[in-house]
């Protein structure tokens, strides 16, 4: 833990997003899921070492990326607040998502990431559920993300295989084949 580069960090989860981004094609106002634990970023057991400064130098990394391509930004919560999602209040709105009571915490109920995005969010809400409004999205350290991801999601390999000590995991969605053997499918949407 000591020798831990935060700009290494900030860097990774860069071009992590940005490689995602660019399989993912995705249009202005999509969702973007991102789950992190920021101890296993640290190289620990999730939930054991929960770090704001790698929680931060992943927001630096990813959060500006995802606003200059007009991507909306959910941040999953821990297992302790159901896997509830930090979000813009524009966000909630626009989504109609239903708002919870509750503030993320670092050691106690939400986990860094999530704090980090409550705090640092211009208008920050907690929601209950995307509904599976997710187009897109990253799970740093094994989270588990899935659930917020629309049908049908499709892993994305991309350059990097962790960010820290994390493993990471990347997902976008295309749409589901209907049609069936004498379907001709859009390659663009594969």
């Amino acid at each position: 833990m000591d020798n831990l580069n935060y700009e290494e960090i900030k860097e990774q989860a860069r071009q992590a997003v940005t490689e995602i981004l660019e399989a993912a094609h995705l249009k202005k106002g999509a969702i973007f899921v991102i789950g992190c634990s920021s101890s296993e970023v640290l190289g620990q057991r999730i939930g054991t070492a929960t770090n704001l400064d790698s929680a931060n130098a992943i927001f630096d990394g990813i959060i500006p990326v995802l606003k200059e391509n007009g991507i909306r930004v959910a941040a999953q919560c821990c297992e302790h607040l159901n896997r509830a999602l930090v979000v813009e209040e524009d966000t909630m709105e626009a989504y109609d998502f239903e708002q919870v009571n509750a503030i993320p915490q670092p050691n106690h109920a939400g986990g860094a990431f999530a704090t980090v995005c409550y705090e640092r969010f211009e208008h920050p809400v907690l929601v209950d559920s995307i509904r599976n409004k997710a187009e897109a999205g990253i799970d740093i350290g094994g989270t588990m993300i899935g659930m917020h991801m629309m049908n049908v999601a499709v892993p994305l390999r991309i350059s990097l295989r962790k960010i820290g000590e994390a493993p990471i995991a990347c997902a976008r969605r295309r749409p589901k084949y209907v049609g069936g053997q004498r379907a001709i499918y859009d390659e663009k949407l594969m």
